[in-house]
């Protein structure tokens, strides 16, 4: 381990690619299967992406020790958890808690968006519009479609996606059920946080207890790092507050790094099992700098277009693609496995079914080298 703590006078410790690749994967839950709970497992990942349904599932069935797709279906049912737009303006599933105090924290964001589309809402008051929306969706959930429709009666000259955008900016919308349940289908329909939790909105999160959280999940991290995952900007100040309370390094690049000082940061050469992620999962997405997890020469790859690509970590590190067809799980490596590789992300593939569908029967199939 290197939790050694150091004099502030002190020059700030290197951490080399590999530790912070190991540090990183243990705050996420991704070198040893956790034994917690799916709402635990949430809480401490400050959320998990969402724009799809799929994905916080797969991605908790890599982290969590007999992992059950019910587990999470089940708190969404009994709205312990929800879908909503927060950081990064991304859907992420989040606890009820973390929903109602995350949400506020970055709406001044979410604001700020909305001057991207001014030119569609000319002439639309965004108070009235909030307000017009709220009583919409809070009568009954709307889609966006409706949403946009109804807006449109009272702003016939606006764009209507712009109305739209205005109404998930200015509101808190939460995605309602059956969106989001394991094995159901639904399209999105919308209402407010507030009505769908039967509680208001508490005060939103500090920057600096925000911070703290950040760096459990996804440190050591760099300012720039955490405004990546947040899609916020001025955050030093917050880091700077709380610096008595941290412990700092420096990356290869001579970047400082911010840490708590008893959070866990492995022996580089600490053994990481292979792991079967999602598409947007939030480790390939929130640091400014993530050959961490990403080897330079692969950056790009889990992306195509706006279509992101499940992902394979090998060592720790990127090293494919994956996918489920009919009768197969298909995985294209980006570079040439070893015997002992295969057999390990084999041995993974096997879990992660046994998880996830256990009913169904998939082979295993090594497709070419994806270059």
């Amino acid at each position: 381990m290197t939790n050694s703590k150091r004099s502030v006078a002190g020059p700030a410790p290197h951490l080399g690619t590999r530790a912070l690749n190991r540090a990183t994967l243990d705050r996420q839950l991704l070198l040893r299967p956790a034994r917690i709970s799916a709402a635990a497992a949430v809480e401490h990942l400050v959320g998990l992406q969402a724009q799809n349904v799929k994905p916080p599932y797969y991605a908790l069935a890599a982290r969590l020790d007999g992992f059950a797709p019910e587990a999470l279906s089940r708190l969404m049912a009994d709205r312990e958890v929800v879908r909503i737009v927060t950081v990064r303006s991304t859907i992420h599933t989040h606890t009820a808690d973390d929903c109602l105090t995350l949400r506020p924290l970055v709406q001044p964001a979410r604001d700020r968006e909305l001057t991207n589309f001014r030119k569609g809402l000319a002439g639309v008051d965004l108070d009235r519009l909030a307000a017009l929306a709220r009583d919409l969706v809070e009568t009954e959930p709307r889609t966006m479609k409706q949403l946009r429709e109804a807006l449109l009666q009272e702003w016939p000259d606006a764009d209507p996606q712009a109305l739209a955008v205005a109404a998930r900016c200015r509101l808190p919308l939460v995605q309602v059920t059956p969106r989001g349940l394991w094995g159901h289908s639904g399209q999105v329909s919308l209402t407010t946080a507030e009505h769908w939790l039967g509680r208001p909105a508490g005060p939103a999160a500090t920057p600096d207890a925000v911070v703290l959280r950040y760096l459990a999940a996804f440190g050591p991290a760099s300012v720039r790092d955490m405004q990546t995952w947040a899609g916020l900007t001025r955050l030093r100040e917050a880091f700077e507050r709380l610096r008595p309370r941290l412990v700092t390094f420096r990356d290869a690049g001579g970047v400082e790094l911010f840490d708590l000082p008893d959070a866990p940061r492995p022996d580089p050469d600490t053994p990481a099992p292979p792991r079967f992620l999602p598409e947007f999962d939030n480790l390939l997405l929130s640091h400014a700098d993530r050959t961490r997890v990403v080897p330079p020469e692969y950056r790009g790859r889990a992306w195509q277009g706006n279509v992101a690509h499940r992902t394979l970590l090998v060592d720790g590190f990127l090293a494919g693609l994956w996918r489920l067809e009919e009768h197969a799980l298909v995985i294209e490596p980006f570079g040439r496995l070893t015997g002992a590789q295969r057999d390990e992300v084999t041995a993974e593939a096997e879990r992660m079914l046994r998880m996830m569908h256990p009913e169904t029967s998939y082979d295993i199939r090594f497709g070419a080298v994806r270059t």
